[in-house]
């Protein structure tokens, strides 16, 4: 098929990261072949969002579903924020400034990372602004209404830690995103409502030595998601980001689903020993690391074991 052609050219580019730091020629290769495969997209009949997955910047195939959900969901202004982007260089809404020329506004606790992405070359050429601060509960409105946007097309959180927490505290009255993007911790499984304590100061890194304890299960991100007018229509297949579109945007192309249906296990080997080196553990294991660590149960707001 034409798009697994295309994929391996794009697989071979973004591994060895050439159209990073030495051909920006390959860049605007990459951002042809991406829109070739955006248009490929129009072809399908699925309503499956996994089956429109590409991968141009992100991480996994977030790309293409992206791509789907703003040709099949209402948006009314053409506007993304995003948590936790790093310097940007992998990020779920980099090919939407790109391909699409939104304009948005990312964020990072890392004010290197942001230094970088002002120096890419192309960052003069899109209406793209960013912060370095390191959110919690107390700041993200104020953070979020000082851009001035409202009625925004995405908003994606991906912060490691804290992210149901976060979720739980914003307003989204007038960001009133037509989609949201929320990573979830595959680890926890799909039907435990689940999150790591609150702490304002929480760092991956240094909650557990196996790098597995953060986040919320996909579950407690369904309940607050719900409870803020949104509907779970699936996730991608690397088992991460869950996705989101308000109550009154869904429709025959882009429909609601079970946690149980949208739910795909990890299969990414991030786990460390506790000397920090990879330890490669997956599956089942990963949760025997974790076992014995306090967990919220967000539905019944009391405090459990793993």
């Amino acid at each position: 098929m034409i798009k697994n052609k295309i994929g391996k050219i794009i697989r071979k580019f973004v591994e060895h990261r050439y159209y990073e730091h030495r051909y920006t020629d390959m860049q605007t290769h990459l951002l042809a072949m991406g829109a070739m495969l955006s248009k490929w997209q129009q072809n399908l009949h699925s309503i499956n969002i996994n089956d429109y997955e590409f991968k141009i910047f992100s991480q996994f195939g977030d790309d293409g579903i992206i791509q789907y959900l703003i040709k099949n969901v209402p948006i009314k202004n053409e506007v993304f924020i995003e948590f936790g982007v790093g310097d940007y260089s992998e990020s779920n809404t980099r090919f939407l400034l790109m391909n699409n020329n939104w304009s948005g506004f990312v964020m990072d606790a890392s004010s290197e990372a942001m230094e970088k992405l002002k120096c890419q070359s192309w960052y003069w050429k899109y209406n793209l602004t960013y912060k370095a601060v390191f959110i919690d509960k107390d700041n993200i409105n104020d953070i979020l209404l000082n851009t001035g946007f409202s009625d925004i097309g995405l908003l994606h959180m991906d912060l490691d830690g804290n992210d149901y927490w976060i979720m739980s505290e914003l307003d989204l009255s007038k960001l009133n995103p037509a989609i949201v993007i929320l990573e979830y911790n595959s680890v926890f499984g799909p039907e435990r409502a689940i999150t790591v304590p609150y702490d304002k100061n929480f760092i991956r890194v240094n909650a557990h030595y196996s790098n597995l304890f953060w986040g919320a299960s996909l579950s407690a991100l369904n309940y607050i998601a719900e409870k803020k007018g949104y509907v779970l229509v699936g996730s991608n297949i690397a088992g991460n980001n869950a996705y989101f579109v308000r109550n009154d945007l869904i429709n025959e192309k882009v429909r609601k689903l079970s946690v149980i249906s949208a739910y795909k296990e990890s299969k990414f080997r991030d786990t460390r020993n506790k000397d920090y080196s990879f330890s490669f553990v997956v599956g089942k294991e990963r949760l025997e690391l974790i076992k014995g660590l306090e967990v919220i149960n967000v539905i019944q707001n009391k405090r459990e074991i793993l």
